[in-house]
């Protein structure tokens, strides 16, 4: 049956977004329908709606979430109704090359790549005022049912709370992910980590579960330091308190750079920054936050060829489907934290409240 229900539509960019009453279709063979029961706001949606991450409109953004699993298509097997749930924005196929490799996680199905805003068979399961509302990479979660394809949906204990635990859909993973998997942040090692928000927090819980002993945050909002404190940071940078680049005072707080380095915001001159923070010989540096479109980096080669490595992670290196079910067990036996990234709970007809908060650094 079609379920008629709320969903936050976003008609157009740089426009609040809309709560609408939308029509979700059944999900057709190997797909699932999932009534969310919560969502996080997360930059890279805000991304679509200022242009930095290009999608086609209208679409139903969100895709940090957690729900139960209302009906399944044809041939799904692994789900039932009433499971648990986290849709995953990076699906995992188990076929393409990226998940057959130890060293991929990004499934060559996701839409991030693509931004078609579709399901897998090229079609939409949303649908308000006649008009067809497009998916965005592949689990549209600002809206109270959502479809997504078997492969893009992990079941999770059935004792976990999912006004926690949808964190780890995106912001939790993603920054813990990139110091744990992508940089293998060791021991003793020093650390810069680039932004402060939710997914920067997660970096700086990840270095300090790794055992760095020096971890730098950096952020323009001095706002942010108290609760990176709480979280393991050993020293607090704002760049707007020096006269010189970021990277040399860096560099010199360290005696020579940190062993990795982490941008967590999408800028190009913090990139930028964060490479050249990082020890010439032997540096790691991370790109987090979601890159903004049609902008390029120019930079002296001269900071590769002397030996830093310079990566990107997305979805903290994860393999989905395998690892989010593992990150939620670990949070129910209180290996790791996710409260702190908590900063308010808003009911969904207050969504555009949500992102006023988060475009406030709140």
């Amino acid at each position: 049956q079609i379920i008629k229900c709320k969903a936050a539509v976003m008609w157009e960019a740089n426009k609040p977004f809309s709560i609408e009453e939308v029509e979700v279709a059944p999900p057709k063979a190997h797909e699932v329908r999932i009534k969310i029961m919560a969502t996080g706001i997360c930059r890279s949606d805000d991304h679509v709606v200022t242009g930095a991450l290009v999608m086609p409109f209208p679409i139903i953004l969100g895709h940090e979430a957690a729900g139960v699993v209302e009906s399944v298509g044809q041939g799904v097997t692994s789900l039932k109704p009433g499971d648990k749930v986290i849709p995953l924005f990076v699906p995992q196929c188990g076929e393409c090359n990226s998940c057959l490799s130890t060293k991929g996680n990004l499934c060559s199905k996701n839409d991030i790549s693509t931004g078609a805003g579709l399901m897998p068979d090229g079609t939409t399961r949303f649908t308000c005022k006649g008009k067809a509302i497009h998916h965005f990479i592949g689990t549209s979660t600002f809206t109270e049912y959502t479809v997504v394809h078997e492969t893009a949906v992990a079941k999770i204990d059935a004792a976990a709370p999912l006004e926690k635990v949808c964190l780890i859909g995106c912001g939790f993973s993603t920054g813990y992910g990139a110091a744990v998997q992508t940089a293998k942040v060791e021991p003793g090692s020093t650390c810069a980590v680039f932004g402060l928000g939710g997914v920067g927090l997660s970096v700086v819980m990840g270095c300090k579960a790794s055992g760095a002993s020096r971890i730098i945050a950096v952020d323009i909002n001095s706002d942010k330091f108290v609760k990176a404190k709480e979280l393991g940071a050993t020293d607090c940078v704002n760049p707007k308190d020096f006269k010189k680049p970021i990277h040399e005072v860096l560099i010199e707080m360290t005696g020579g750079g940190v062993d990795y380095s982490f941008e967590v915001i999408g800028r190009t001159e913090t990139m930028t920054a964060a490479l050249a923070c990082c020890q010439y010989n032997y540096g790691v540096s991370v790109i987090v936050g979601v890159p903004p479109a049609a902008q390029k980096i120019t930079f002296d080669p001269m900071l590769l060829f002397s030996g830093r490595t310079w990566k990107g992670s997305v979805f903290g290196g994860w393999k989905s489907k395998d690892s989010v079910p593992k990150l939620v067990a670990d949070y129910m036996k209180k290996k790791i934290v996710l409260d702190p990234l908590i900063t308010h709970t808003l009911p969904f007809t207050k969504i555009n409240e949500g992102f006023d908060l988060l475009r406030a650094g709140k």
